[in-house]
């Protein structure tokens, strides 16, 4: 399918890639603002309106053919209230997909998270067979947000991206950059959890993966790309693309997390000691694709600056 599509969170930075990227598909993108700005260049038209407040969206979604809702209160807002998650995160997509529905939007795609399913790490590889158990207010509101969605009547998806990486990333993905770019030798080479990631690239494909399926979806689905790295991995890929060594040091695990708990950075050493890995078995099924291998793409975002 092409068509007209309304997006959300196009001032984003997963919004402004799909903007870009969904316009240069052949889809027609109608960007939905809270606030009077710039058209986004790209964008076919926009309409203002506080998705808060979505008590007429009638005009916004006039002849649209499918809504894409990529915004939200992010994870990185980790310091927010459990309250202002449900009501940017569960409360905001409801209201608007009740709208899409009133307006008879073919399908609703929402960018939910990899967190409605599971906590900051996993053992073993996750799959969408497995149960939902999200550990905080941020995956929470995310889960709530899928099943007010199966209520509406609906042909919705959600997917369920992991991290995300690629040019204006922010939060974790950031905070890996940085280090590799420290002129300093690291002592995270005895670290050998993997974590799946997915680049702007792939996660687009996605969205017009699902957006093209004929048949009704109502499910949520994992987005992954297929080749999960070690942390170390992660830093010689991006230290590459700095044109330098990986300047790792191989500390035994156990070690470092023992350095970590005495300075109170228990918590930091758990995000990059532990892995989190999924499969994108139904997003595949569907004939989506990745954009290419994670180390090729971690080496072009440090070369291109991030």
């Amino acid at each position: 399918m092409t068509g007209s599509i309304a997006l959300t969170g196009a001032t984003g930075f997963i919004g402004r890639h799909l903007l870009a990227d969904l316009t240069a598909r052949g889809y027609r993108v109608r960007v939905l603002l809270r606030r009077p700005t710039a058209l986004p260049e790209g964008a076919a038209s926009a309409v203002v309106g506080d998705l808060t407040r979505p008590i007429n969206m009638a005009a916004a979604l006039s002849g649209v053919d499918a809504v894409v809702h990529s915004a939200g209160l992010a994870h990185a807002m980790s310091g927010a209230p459990e309250d202002d998650y449900r009501t940017l995160n569960t409360e905001a997509t409801r209201g608007l997909a009740e709208a899409a529905a009133r307006a008879k939007v073919r399908r609703f795609v929402f960018l939910s998270s990899i967190r409605a399913q599971v906590g900051a790490s996993a053992p073993g590889v996750i799959g969408e067979g497995d149960p939902a158990a999200p550990t905080d207010a941020y995956g929470r509101s995310k889960l709530e947000a899928e099943r007010a969605l199966a209520e509406t009547g609906l042909d919705w998806v959600a997917l369920r991206p992991v991290l995300v990486y690629g040019a204006g990333v922010k939060g974790n993905m950031a905070a890996l950059l940085g280090l590799a770019r420290s002129p300093y030798p690291l002592p995270l080479g005895g670290l050998t959890a993997r974590r799946s990631l997915i680049a702007l690239d792939s996660l687009s494909a996605a969205v017009d993966a699902v957006l093209r399926a004929p048949e009704p979806l109502r499910r949520a689905l994992i987005a992954a790309d297929p080749d999960p790295l070690s942390l170390p991995e992660m830093i010689t890929a991006l230290r590459a693309g700095l044109g330098r060594n990986p300047g790792l040091v191989p500390v035994p695990a156990g070690l470092l997390g023992l350095a970590c708990r005495l300075t109170g950075r228990a918590a930091q050493f758990a995000r990059v000691a532990e892995g989190l890995e999924a499969r994108a078995d139904g997003l595949a099924a569907l004939g989506w694709r990745p954009a290419g291998p994670t180390r090729d793409g971690l080496v072009r975002l440090a070369r291109d600056g991030g």
